[in-house]
């Protein structure tokens, strides 16, 4: 009757590893000026925030050291 080669309790797939198709995805479709455009400047948006992230983030960043000011709080002062 039928006989199995190996003993492989799904038939297909030991047959998939054999199995090949014929049929190709269809080829990319480039993208037009209008999306190449769209995609540039979202880029460069993205990288001048960035930019000026660091430009306006860094002054506050900076701690102000001065030799002769030194903080203390007004429960140091002794009342």
């Amino acid at each position: 009757m039928f006989r199995r080669r190996e003993p492989v309790p799904f038939a297909f797939v030991a047959e998939a590893d054999r199995y090949r198709s014929n049929v190709e995805p269809p080829p990319r479709q480039r993208a037009s000026a209008g999306q190449l455009l769209g995609r540039t400047l979202v880029g460069l948006t993205v990288i001048a925030g960035l930019a000026g992230g660091l430009l306006f983030g860094m002054p506050a960043m900076d701690s102000p050291q001065s030799p002769g000011h030194s903080q203390q709080s007004e429960a140091s002062q002794g009342r």
